[in-house]
């Protein structure tokens, strides 16, 4: 099933206050936002795991307390969109499609390398972030505008102590 194919529309009836076809919209900007923040989700994991250097010990911790925070993120998004009449994306192959943030082609060799990646990443998700409340702003949607502010203060913070740790 691609994402072009999948159910988005719950057939239960949704009345909290914002029309259906701006619960539509904010929906599908919080599921390319979903993609971005698993996809970015999997990337730190796959860094915790696999780092090595001189800088081993504080960046393993650094990338665990990352990927816990997108992780904790990701469910939220999740439930929103559900809480907007609306299925999530959930497969690899639908973040894929739908996902800003980039799968790497092999493991970067250097650590410094890691990081440069999920400081771009993390400011990707900032700019992702601000697109959202932008929509759910029109669309009068403050639950969805409270979440993209918190988002872009978990980014931006990510990114500053990423740009912090590039030597």
């Amino acid at each position: 099933m691609t994402v072009s194919t999948l159910k988005v529309v719950d057939e239960k009836n949704v009345d909290i206050g914002v029309r259906e076809n701006q619960r539509a919209e904010v929906a599908k900007k919080l599921s390319k936002f979903l993609a971005s923040t698993y996809t970015l989700y999997m990337k730190t994991l796959y860094y915790h795991w696999n780092v090595t250097g001189a800088q081993f010990h504080s960046l393993h911790a650094l990338f665990e307390q990352q990927y816990e925070g997108l992780h904790k993120a990701g469910d939220e998004l999740a439930e929103r969109i559900r809480a907007l009449g609306h299925f999530t994306p959930g497969t690899f192959k639908a973040y894929l499609e739908l996902s800003s943030v980039e799968e790497d082609e092999a493991l970067p060799k250097e650590a410094q390398q890691m990081v440069e990646n999920l400081l771009k990443d993390n400011e990707t998700c900032s700019k992702e972030a601000r697109d959202v409340l932008k929509t759910a702003e029109t669309a009068g949607d403050e639950v969805t505008v409270d979440m993209m502010v918190a988002r872009m203060a978990a980014h931006d913070e990510t990114a500053w102590m990423l740009r912090s740790t590039v030597q």
